[in-house]
């Protein structure tokens, strides 16, 4: 049975791909820092997998810490790096934020695993933002890397190379970054999904909290774009299906004796939808009436930005299952079981 490290395991995505990974018998051991998330999910992701999942309170900017815990953890076969800021408005913002959390993180965990000098399999958590303002849609792997259009999307342009260096250099290493785009929805039991902490920097769980009236009304930043209906168009992909290309992905890399081997995949439905079809989307499969207003444009978006998955379906046999509307009636069911839990 193959040991594998989840950093970042219990925020959104993670959570997830730690239940999907237990599903495959994989042993997981999940550090994460407690930053963006509580260790409530670790009780739910035990409830959901009826077991006790190996956690450690770890921040990995600290090199010490980090160099322990590698050491004491030599066994491992195989890392999900989850562990990052991911928000594009607050990396704006908050730049060195984002380059010291990001990168740092990333840097001195690489460098411990190198010191054991063993065979790693490792998967990066990437990003769409990697391609800046696309040139063609929908994007496929050779689309040109381009000057992101915000710090967040730097620090993934900056991952992967650093990543793609590693593995040229040291042949102990294989490595996939899957650039995600958009993932939304939550797990079929209602016990894990996306938990922002304070006031959510993605669209649906602002959605969601709205619809229950948590927030006054929702913002749509900017309706005079290029796209069918003037408002930005997003690929988004239900976080099971994301999780579940994780598995993919480390079967890939186990399975794969090839040296030095690197490569990306994009992780999307390949299919785009638009911030106001997915606000009628959301109307239509839950009834709830949203009370929302357009905005001005959110600085570091892009027009348009959904995926060519035709690779990932190929080369990593992985297609995703979930539609839009399944994806936004979960995250209903999860807004509304954490209400419940509250009151």
């Amino acid at each position: 049975m193959s040991k594998i490290l989840v950093t970042g395991g219990l925020g959104y995505i993670g959570s997830h791909t730690v239940v999907e990974l237990h599903n495959q018998g994989y042993e997981i051991t999940i550090v994460d820092d407690l930053s963006n998330t509580s260790l409530d999910v670790l009780k739910r992701i035990n409830k959901i997998t009826n077991s006790s999942i190996n956690y450690v309170n770890l921040d990995l900017k600290n090199v010490e810490a980090t160099k322990i815990f590698i050491s004491e953890n030599n066994d491992i076969d195989g890392v999900i790096h989850f562990a990052a800021s991911k928000a594009v408005g607050e990396s704006v913002d908050n730049p060195l934020k984002y380059y010291i959390n990001n990168i740092s993180s990333l840097t001195n965990l690489l460098n411990e695993l190198k010191d054991l000098n063993k065979k790693i399999n490792f998967i990066f958590s990437s990003s769409a933002t990697v391609y800046g303002k696309p040139i063609n849609v929908p994007i496929t792997e050779l689309e040109p890397i381009k000057n992101a259009e915000s710090p967040y999307g730097n620090t993934k342009q900056i991952g992967e190379e650093i990543i793609r260096d590693l593995v040229n250099s040291n042949s102990n290493f294989k490595a996939i970054s899957l650039r995600y785009f958009n993932p939304i929805g939550a797990h079929l039991s209602a016990m894990i999904g996306e938990l922002p902490i304070g006031v959510p920097q993605n669209l649906v769980p602002y959605i969601t909290q709205t619809a229950i009236g948590i927030r006054k009304e929702l913002t749509v930043f900017g309706n005079d774009y290029l796209t069918i209906d003037g408002s930005c168009l997003r690929d988004y992909i239900h976080v099971v299906d994301l999780a579940k290309a994780h598995i993919k992905s480390l079967d890939k890399l186990i399975s794969n004796d090839d040296k030095n081997y690197y490569d990306t995949f994009n992780i999307g439905t390949g299919k785009g939808t638009s911030v106001l079809e997915l606000i009628k989307s959301f109307e239509n499969v839950t009834g709830n009436k949203l009370n929302f207003k357009i905005g001005d444009r959110r600085k570091g978006d892009v027009a348009e930005c959904f995926a060519d998955v035709s690779k990932a379906n190929k080369f990593l046999n992985w297609n995703s299952e979930f539609s839009v509307e399944d994806s936004l009636l979960s995250s209903w069911n999860w807004e509304k079981n954490i209400n419940n839990e509250k009151l």
